[in-house]
């Protein structure tokens, strides 16, 4: 298990923006993230009718970063490159929205290829068990 200060310095989301609380488990090609911020009213995305499920996507583009960042670093790159979240596709959301879920989100993410230009994974992010959101998403690095 990673804490937040143990990578946080190595993705660009600062502050609140960080979404993603502790790393619970990672390896070349996947991660499993933990996140209970969705609740907060002082949540960044969260509009005047709440946190819309959409939003689920930048916890699995946060995770995707994260886990390209422990990448670089266990291969003794420190800090991954910067990366433009450029498409996500067959987005599906099970609910309307999240900030009205009790309880932890676990991100998950796995990395379906990556090299020097950009990397595509596909994310799933559940709730007690139960698949809230799922998709692909690719990055680039310009």
């Amino acid at each position: 298990m990673l804490d937040k200060t143990d990578w946080m310095h190595l993705v660009p989301h600062a502050g609140d923006m960080c979404l993603l609380d502790v790393v619970l488990a990672w390896d070349e090609r996947t991660i499993h993230a933990r996140s209970t911020n969705h609740t907060m009213p002082s949540h960044p995305l969260r509009g005047d009718h709440g946190l819309h499920a959409v939003h689920l996507s930048e916890y699995g583009a946060q995770a995707m970063a994260v886990h390209g960042a422990l990448r670089a670093r266990a291969a003794g790159g420190g800090a991954a490159r910067p990366g433009m979240l450029v498409s996500l596709r067959g987005v599906d959301l099970a609910v309307e929205r999240v900030d009205t879920l009790e309880g932890a989100l676990d991100i998950h993410a796995e990395c379906l290829y990556a090299d020097d230009s950009g990397a595509q994974y596909t994310f799933r992010i559940e709730h007690d068990g139960v698949v809230v959101a799922s998709g692909r998403a690719a990055v680039i690095h310009p």
